[in-house]
């Protein structure tokens, strides 16, 4: 655990402000679910809940069942990191961070399909060169909880009518899995 300095007071109604600079270093937003820890030592712990993290082995399965299907490179993400991923080596993207890119599609509850192979530009990984072809939100009960994202490939440059359904298909199973 890395100490910070900062040191907070616990109202009269039991509350502690989480200082500014480490919500947004930790992207904690208004309304985020935070879960809370103790140990033997009298530490409490936060920590950002996230449901398809809970669920990342099933996630998994889903990715798999995916790049089988598609024939191409797949990542589940929650809303800040990826926890699930197919077809490339794991240590590549697992526990990246999703970039601004793919955080205002899942704001937005956009979906994004690449047109043309030559032209894409969208990174959902950060420090990742794995360009998307496909990126649709999860969402349950009408917040976002993640998305799940086909990835370019030799093979895969742009995104087949198949891959559409398909990634639709995984991203409301998800949801209703959180659900």
């Amino acid at each position: 655990m890395k100490a910070t300095g900062i040191v907070r007071r616990i109202d009269d109604l039991g509350r502690v402000v989480i200082p500014k600079e480490i919500r947004r270093t930790m992207r904690i937003r208004e309304g985020d679910p935070l879960e809370i820890y103790t140990n033997s030592d009298g530490e409490v712990i936060f920590k950002k809940y996230s449901a398809i993290s809970e669920m990342s082995e099933n996630a998994g399965y889903v990715a798999d069942i995916m790049n089988k299907i598609a024939g191409c490179p797949v990542v589940i993400f929650d809303k800040d990191h990826a926890v699930a991923s197919s077809g490339v080596p794991k240590k590549e993207l697992l526990e990246r961070r999703v970039t601004g890119q793919l955080e205002e599609l899942m704001e937005s509850r956009g979906q994004f399909f690449c047109p043309d192979g030559n032209s894409n530009n969208f990174f959902p990984a950060e420090g990742s060169h794995h360009t998307a072809i496909a990126a649709v939100p999860i969402i349950t009960s009408g917040d976002v909880s993640g998305a799940v994202v086909f990835l370019s490939s030799e093979k895969c440059k742009e995104a087949t009518d198949l891959q559409k359904s398909l990634i639709n298909a995984a991203a409301q199973f998800l949801a209703k899995k959180i659900e």
